[in-house]
């Protein structure tokens, strides 16, 4: 199912467990947030284009990550139970944080479909299992278009939807285009012996995003409700191009120039943004 926007008229018809339901047992249903962020730049020698992969790997490198995702697992009310972080060469970073598991009570804020706390309010807590992010620095050597891309894996188990700690997330990068993915799977059982597949409401991730977030990008969902799959895409609505520039080089384009490597950002973005190749 496409939308372009949540539509609250929509009905579904979702088993879902209320924050009160006894269980029978731990709350056994995953959920996994899953997101790609993409920062786009232009880059007119090869020696800039160089330095700014060397720039996005001191900026993003595996302790910057390690302390994004530290941050995290204070959003989600986890204990740290082991830290595997790697920097690569000649560039790219991995951090995995392995998180423990532990009964929390959660509050009405946790459980409903809302936007999770921004960086400078960290406040939510959520059930918990394990963190990961992957960064990919790349360049065209010949368009000079850079593509800075992080996956991020946020994967819970319990009461609570690791989407409160989305706004954080995308907070903490330059992101141009971003794609959320995220699914409920398993299944747990009240006193009853009924099976429960979801435990939360939920409409569209687009809920859980801040106001400025919303208004700051145009979002398209593309939603699989009967099986607790939502996808959103992301890109961004403003596009002022000196944002996107990288070196000295570029402060001496001509107009002619600065048209041309506009046109190149923006195919580049969309082409990430719609996952295909355009014709230019």
């Amino acid at each position: 199912m496409l939308n372009h926007a949540a539509e609250p008229h929509m009905h579904r018809e979702l088993s879902t467990v209320k924050s009160k339901l006894k269980l029978h047992g731990f709350n056994n249903l995953t959920k996994t947030l899953s997101f790609n962020i993409y920062d786009i730049c232009y880059a007119e020698t090869p020696e800039d284009q160089q330095a700014y992969v060397q720039y996005i790997d001191e900026e993003y490198d595996a302790e910057r990550l390690t302390q994004i995702l530290t941050d995290v697992v204070d959003i989600i009310g986890a204990n740290i139970l082991n830290i595997a972080r790697q920097d690569y060469d000649p560039q790219g970073a991995s951090v995995t944080i392995l998180i423990s598991e532990q009964p929390v009570t959660p509050t009405d804020s946790q459980i409903e479909e809302s936007p999770g706390p921004l960086p400078e309010t960290i406040l939510a807590h959520l059930d918990k299992s394990h963190i990961t992010v992957h960064t990919y620095p790349e360049i065209h050597p010949v368009s000079g278009i850079a593509t800075f891309r992080v996956d991020i894996d946020v994967s819970t188990c319990g009461v609570i939807s690791p989407l409160k700690a989305l706004n954080y997330l995308i907070h903490q990068f330059d992101s141009d285009i971003v794609t959320v993915d995220y699914r409920v799977r398993g299944f747990t059982r009240d006193v009853e012996g009924k099976k429960h597949f979801i435990d939360h409401e939920i409409n569209s991730i687009q809920n859980y995003l801040s106001d400025d977030t919303q208004d700051a990008y145009q979002m398209t969902d593309v939603n699989v409700y009967q099986e607790n799959l939502f996808h959103t895409k992301m890109l961004l609505k403003d596009f002022e191009l000196d944002n996107y520039l990288f070196g000295d080089a570029t402060s001496n384009l001509t107009a002619e120039q600065r048209k041309e490597v506009e046109a190149r950002v923006r195919h580049e973005m969309l082409e990430i943004f719609y996952a295909r190749n355009m014709p230019n």
